[in-house]
């Protein structure tokens, strides 16, 4: 792996690194930084530009570099959803800057300063991208058995050696999944049961009102018909008086 450009020295800022460094890693920001030291005793005014300004954010992108001291630049790279090919990139960055009035601030600083109109004395330094694979965490190292391969050997089926350590890894991951499959099988059993007694239940109290319903018009309707016999009865009864 190339190691990292060195800081220039300008005859305005020095500006460390001179390539900017992601270890890129899909649909994920990453930043760096880049330090502009002042080594004069003049107000240095700079200005960072972007070949791709949609996919980089630069913070701050304009600012005042006070004689004798330094400011930190941000440049924060978007989650990307693709990985370029063979990790290229040609994406680029300039700074600017020019000496700056004495006494001036972030806000009276404009573009029109970077000008070559504006007559003032301006420098460019180009800064390059560079992707790198994202440190991996440190893997680890196995002691060495006195008596060879088989103590080795020993280890991975105790679950010691690094054979049995990563078998050991796998379960400890495998062992919390299963643990919840079977909880989620559990509470879908028990939510199937819940739902069918709640429908067996409203089954049983439909058919207990049909049967209520029943019994009261099996009721009514018995008194009415001995109404009529009892009606009839007298009808006849009169009736035969009469004839008589």
């Amino acid at each position: 792996m190339a190691a990292p450009a060195p800081a220039t020295t300008g005859e305005l800022l020095r500006i460390d690194p001179l390539e900017l460094r992601f270890p890129f890693e899909l649909k994920k920001q990453i930043s760096c930084s880049m330090q502009l030291s002042n080594l004069s005793n003049d107000y240095i005014a700079f200005k960072v530009k972007t070949t791709s300004p949609k996919k980089y954010s630069v913070r701050p992108n304009t600012g005042v570099v006070l004689p004798r001291s330094t400011c930190d630049v941000v440049v924060t790279m978007q989650a990307q959803r693709e990985a370029p090919p063979d990790m290229q990139c040609k994406d680029k960055f300039l700074v600017q800057s020019v000496v700056a009035p004495a006494g001036i601030t972030v806000k009276d600083v404009t573009g029109d300063m970077f000008t070559k109109e504006s007559g003032n004395k301006m420098e460019e330094v180009k800064l390059r991208v560079t992707y790198v694979a994202p440190p991996q965490p440190p893997s680890p190292v196995p002691e060495e058995s006195e008596e060879g391969s088989p103590s080795r050997a020993s280890e991975s089926e105790n679950g010691d050696g690094p054979a049995g350590g990563f078998t050991r890894a796998l379960r400890e991951r495998i062992e919390p999944q299963e643990k919840s499959l079977e909880a989620g099988a559990l509470i879908s059993k028990l939510t199937e049961e819940k739902n069918s007694a709640i429908q067996q239940n409203h089954r049983l109290r439909q058919e207990l009102d049909l049967v209520r319903r029943e019994v009261s018009k099996r009721r009514g309707g018995g008194f009415s018909f001995i109404v009529v016999i009892i009606v009839a009865l007298i009808g006849i009864f009169l009736g035969y008086l009469m004839k008589s």
